[in-house]
């Protein structure tokens, strides 16, 4: 859990993710489009993979993949960050972190 804490204060938006994985591929796309440039860390490239899925799970990610953290606090997968989009919130979380034009 250590080594997710770490990455995920790495940066103003972390989502970890799977090379493989097409909601992650969404998810990263959806960013890129609100102009926010997230460190993106796949956990299937690191020999810990395993055990950083199961910290994610034990930190309350609904799925392991794509955990989405913004401001070092965990937001949540795909249903959480698309439910903060449909909304609107997500973009207001986003603005701090949005490249400028």
């Amino acid at each position: 859990m250590e080594k997710v804490m770490g990455l995920a204060s790495e940066k103003g938006v972390v989502i970890f993710s799977k090379s493989s994985c097409c909601m992650c591929y969404a998810v990263k796309i959806l960013f890129q489009g609100i102009g926010v440039d997230p460190l993106v860390y796949e956990i299937d490239q690191d020999p810990e993979g395993r055990e950083m899925e199961r910290a994610l799970m034990r930190m309350g990610c609904t799925a392991p993949v794509p955990a989405v953290f913004i401001g070092g606090k965990l937001i949540g997968s795909t249903n959480e960050i698309m439910s903060l989009h449909l909304s609107g919130t997500l973009i207001q979380m986003l603005k701090p972190y949005q490249a400028l034009s």
